[in-house]
């Protein structure tokens, strides 16, 4: 391949991936909302569950440490944590009663209504994630998806309270969109955590 043909082939790439990100904008009330309900919870004593397949679990890792350990200087820690992260939680789980409880059971055992429930997808048909955030409906939690495309089966079931999706069926462009997604969310929640007066008066301390 020449070097005409290899810069034609970079600008292809970087032009795949300018329409899902100027997308964001237009998902700026979506997020904004999420966000602002998330406050709401950490407030409350809430905690961020956070869950995907594949990828996707690493995805969950990065979004639990985000919170729980903040690379901004000054930010607060908030309580998250990953259900990908325990091998033998999740390979017990799997033998036992199937793939598809993986995150649902560990919901049911380890989550408590005040919390929220995260799902990464890049498809929205991920059977694991789908069934984990109709668990964490059914407790109580808040429910929110990440997921790539026209949110597939998650969005189509209404099991979360609030999807934001990558406008795109690129699964290397879901993710990277989804990684601006997760740090936006991140953002925005101190914005709201750190001045408790647009939040509604019973969960401010």
């Amino acid at each position: 391949m020449d070097q005409t043909a290899l810069v034609a082939r970079a600008r292809e790439a970087f032009a795949r991936r300018v329409e899902p990100a100027l997308a964001l904008t237009e998902e700026a009330g979506r997020v904004a909302a999420a966000c602002h309900a998330m406050a709401e919870r950490f407030h409350d004593g809430g905690r961020l569950v956070v869950f995907g397949s594949g990828e996707a679990a690493t995805d969950a890792q990065h979004i639990a440490v985000e919170f729980v350990h903040p690379v901004i200087v000054g930010k607060r820690a908030l309580p998250a944590f990953s259900l990908t992260n325990d091998v033998a939680t999740i390979t017990g789980i799997t033998a036992v009663a199937g793939a598809e409880e993986v995150f649902a059971h560990q919901l049911r055992h380890l989550a408590t209504p005040r919390d929220m429930a995260l799902g990464v997808s890049a498809t929205g048909n991920c059977a694991d994630v789908l069934r984990a955030l109709e668990t964490a409906r059914e407790l109580g939690l808040l429910t929110l998806a990440l997921v790539g495309g026209d949110g597939g089966a998650i969005r189509a079931g209404g099991v979360a309270d609030h999807v934001l999706a990558a406008r795109s069926h690129d699964p290397r462009v879901v993710k990277e969109t989804h990684v601006t997604m997760y740090h936006v969310l991140w953002e925005l929640v101190h914005v709201f955590f750190e001045r408790p007066g647009v939040l509604t008066p019973k969960v401010v301390t």
